[in-house]
């Protein structure tokens, strides 16, 4: 696992401090990781409303063995992502 080294205000630094003081979170390195999973999270969701938007506003087409395959895939790394979390 790689080691990374972030500057914080005073302000954001407390809060850290008080998230895991509450015992939200063991410590800043899996506080920093479930704020960055939750932000992966969040992109894929905007991704894949704008794929389902893009989709219901454009012209109707077959879909292709490839796009299949595409879906598969992404719906995989959805389950393998959900089931690290747990």
């Amino acid at each position: 696992m790689q080691s990374m080294n972030i500057s914080l205000p005073d302000p954001l630094k407390q809060f850290v401090d008080a998230q895991i003081a509450e015992g939200r979170y063991s410590s800043v390195s899996e506080y920093v990781r479930e704020l960055i999973r939750a932000d992966e999270k969040r992109r894929a969701e905007e991704r894949l409303e704008a794929l389902l938007l893009e989709g219901l506003t454009g012209s109707e087409s077959e879909l292709t063995q490839r796009d299949w395959d595409d879906i598969r895939k992404e719906a995989l790394e959805q389950v393998k992502a959900r089931a690290r979390k747990r």
